[in-house]
């Protein structure tokens, strides 16, 4: 094993910390119980109009689920306030944060969930001062990650007169692939900072020739994606680093963290993290709840900076009080309920208490990679381990499912992401076969 290898683990390591930004007290909510979660769910289920009770509702292009498949008074689900949400089926298009009208007022009930939701998880998590993030539940992360996208362009062309042509998105060559698709619906020009093979970090060097070759092809604005956890590595960018690199060339930027898989365990295992509003650099950010959370796949979060969704503002949509800025339109309510719920039914402390578990559980795993000299890349407030595909055989990635950095050609890296349904003696019996003497590395 070469000499870089073996530092591999302790670079990763020096690599990821930033100053203070906050302490563990300020990320505080209270657990709430399963009849109080129950309670809340209901009442404000009540305080939409039902599609069947006696009020009449027939401007709607909407109802409750089709009966011949589900039972809408199933005796169940008096006791199941997710479940009673898909079945009453409530629409959450819009943007509920705002301060205009509300959107669909016939569900407002479940809309204040959402708007909760996001006072929560903006000022409880991210830090912002009251009242001033606006944000809603995507359908993912690259929904957000795109609506971001969106905002930033509209913004440089609306207020500093900008070209499409001149409008950068800038990320590391680690980034989800939900940045190059965003790049080309919105026509922005690619500017892909490599990242170094052992770290996986951007280099302020690396950066400089990037934009550096961006500005030489008449690129002038950029959009900066920072990863808070990429899909494959777990690696964390240096916000800093891009902030600073920016602002001290006089560069027009704005920038979007993309933590989609990282929002909702790095805050909370990670006290120092430069990741939070209180960050000037940091004006939106992307968080997956089907990720983490443990939430329905389709329950994306994108918070911004209040103000900047005029940018995306749908002025056509005039059928709709108070308009529409997203880019998926009409949303279930559900996927917001089910965000609110699991938040809620941990509180701060538990769901700290949760995310450093997993840590814990891929700390031993990495502990025993060292001692047995393979290598590996993990940030250590994350639960992600890419080990080198050479020291993985094809065989034993398959029987556990491993997944690889590449299917179209030879993987370099096969990662494990040490989810809560991963058992310990599952990741033990990995270990044992992988040191295996009958385990060579593969050529």
């Amino acid at each position: 094993m070469q000499g870089v290898e073996r530092e591999l683990w302790a670079t990763a390591q020096k690599n990821i910390h930033f100053p203070l930004s906050k302490t563990t007290d300020s990320m505080y909510w209270k657990k709430k119980t399963h009849e109080q979660i129950k309670q809340h769910i209901f009442s404000a289920l009540e305080a939409n109009l039902d599609y069947r009770g006696d009020r009449p509702i027939l401007g709607i292009p909407g109802t409750y689920l089709d009966t011949t498949e589900f039972y809408p008074d199933a005796p169940f689900l008096k006791d199941a306030p997710y479940m009673s949400a898909m079945v009453r089926n409530p629409n959450h298009i819009g943007v509920h944060t705002l301060s205009e009208t509300s959107v669909l007022p016939v569900f407002a009930g479940t809309q204040d969930v959402e708007k909760d939701l996001i006072r929560l998880c903006a000022e409880e998590i991210f830090q912002a001062a009251p009242n001033t993030v606006d944000g809603y539940v995507a359908t993912g992360g690259t929904e957000a990650n795109l609506e971001a996208m969106w905002v930033y362009r509209n913004y440089f062309m609306r207020e500093k007169g900008a070209k499409l042509e001149e409008i950068g998105l800038v990320y590391s060559s680690d980034s989800h692939y939900s940045m190059p698709k965003g790049a080309n619906i919105l026509q922005l020009q690619n500017i892909i900072v490599p990242v170094t093979e052992d770290t996986r970090e951007v280099t302020e060097e690396a950066l400089e020739k990037a934009i550096a070759a961006a500005q030489e092809q008449g690129v002038h604005y950029f959009i900066v994606i920072a990863n808070l956890s990429t899909t494959m590595f777990g690696s964390v960018d240096d916000i800093d680093r891009y902030g600073d690199f920016f602002s001290s060339r006089e560069l027009p930027f704005m920038l979007h963290v993309d933590a989609a898989y990282g929002g909702f365990i790095y805050p909370f295992t990670h006290a120092e993290s430069r990741f939070t509003f209180q960050n000037k650099y940091m004006n939106s950010i992307t968080a997956d709840g089907h990720k983490m959370l443990q939430t329905p796949y389709g329950t994306g979060l994108f918070l911004i900076r209040k103000g900047f969704f005029d940018y995306v503002k749908t002025d056509e949509a005039q059928y709709i009080p108070g308009k529409d800025y997203t880019i998926s339109g009409s949303r279930s309510g559900a996927n917001a309920i089910s965000m609110w719920m699991i938040l809620q039914i941990h509180g701060s402390e538990g769901w700290r208490y949760k995310m450093e578990m997993l840590c814990d559980r891929t700390e031993r795993i990495c502990n025993k990679l060292k001692d047995a000299g393979i290598p590996f890349f993990r940030n250590p407030y994350l639960n992600i381990i890419a080990i080198r595909a050479a020291y993985v055989p094809a065989a034993l990635a398959e029987k556990y499912q491993l997944v690889a950095d590449s299917y179209e050609h030879q993987p370099k890296w096969y990662k494990i992401v040490v989810m809560p349904h991963v058992r310990p003696g599952v990741l033990d019996q990995f270990v044992l076969e992988l040191l295996s003497p009958k385990q060579q590395p593969v050529a």
